[in-house]
């Protein structure tokens, strides 16, 4: 009676009904931004909160076809935007530009490199992470096209930085957040007014989970980079995290690089983002795998995130996703 059940053997009992709560939600959102805003953006990274978000675009605003490449035909209301910062994982820059190249969507490529021959970004060496100086490329890519709402794909359950922001998010004149200055939500009612320069920042997906995402990537099929499941991959022990070898994450003093069996829960910056051990080789499997998990992705595989406690929510002041 009570005996040990593998969570495999639950998945197919899971209730997928607060799914189909949390896509009407999501819609909803989304079909709110494109009435509200004047030139609102899509933001997408290729990573799998962006692809959820982008599922959802395609519900809300176009027709199924299963003779177009993407599964949809039409045109989203809005253009995508991509804030590349000159060391996003390969893998990562192919998918996007299929997926982009599939669907038939702008994509405007805001690109790191380009703020810093402007000056705007100055590293301290070669190798720093350039995770963190995203900010000053997204408020630049923001004046020049006059984005006055973006849509991402962060969740509350991400970060505590996270858990404390609204669906709409008000930046002030500098792109800077305030969470104490943040309006109420209230009966789905949202205060959309900004004075010129202002924008706002919209999460469709704020009350999804991690687990909520990968019941929804198996259940839709959506398509994801191929480093979102198990492969091997060259990797450095270093401080409780598995860190790729890459040009930009040598391996240090006395380190070894061992090939090991990985996956990605996130993706983001080659120089700040970490793969988990896994096995899970598909959707459902990593479904399983997400129903024993006790960390958070960004708990469990950035190293931004672990230099302070309150190293989210101070980027996320200065204008950080």
């Amino acid at each position: 009676m009570n005996a040990a059940v593998k969570p495999e053997q639950l998945i197919a009992d899971v209730d997928h009904a607060h799914l189909d709560a949390l896509e009407e939600e999501a819609i909803f959102i989304l079909r709110e931004v494109a009435a509200s805003f004047e030139r609102p953006a899509l933001l997408f990274s290729g990573g799998k909160d962006s692809c959820v978000v982008l599922r959802l675009a395609e519900k809300a605003f176009k027709m199924k076809n299963a003779a177009h490449p993407s599964g949809y035909s039409g045109q989203l209301p809005f253009p995508m935007v991509h804030i590349d910062t000159g060391h996003n994982f390969p893998e990562v820059i192919t998918f996007r530009d299929q997926r982009v190249a599939d669907m038939g969507e702008r994509l405007i490529v805001g690109h790191l490199e380009d703020s810093m021959a402007k000056g705007t970004i100055r590293l301290a060496h070669p190798l720093e992470s350039r995770n963190g100086h995203q900010t000053v490329t997204l408020l630049e890519t923001i004046e020049e096209h006059k984005f006055d709402a973006l849509i991402g794909g962060a969740r509350r359950d991400e970060e505590k930085a996270r858990a404390k922001e609204r669906i709409f998010s008000h930046r002030d004149s500098f792109g800077q957040w305030q969470p104490k200055e943040q309006r109420p939500e209230l009966w789905t009612l949202f205060n959309t007014r900004i004075r010129p320069g202002e924008h706002f920042r919209c999460f469709p997906i704020s009350n999804w989970t991690e687990l909520d995402v990968w019941l929804y990537i198996a259940r839709e099929n959506i398509p994801l980079p191929p480093m979102y499941y198990a492969h091997e991959r060259q990797v450095i022990r270093r401080k409780g995290l598995l860190v790729p070898l890459t040009d930009v994450t040598p391996p240090e003093a006395g380190e070894t690089v061992e090939t090991v069996q990985v996956r990605f829960r996130t993706v983001g910056d080659m120089t700040c983002t970490c793969p988990v051990e896994s096995p899970a080789a598909n959707a459902s499997e990593v479904v399983a795998e997400t129903l024993t998990v006790t960390v958070s992705e960004r708990g469990a595989t950035r190293m931004d995130d672990r230099t302070s406690e309150a190293s989210m929510e101070k980027r996320k002041k200065e204008g950080y996703f």
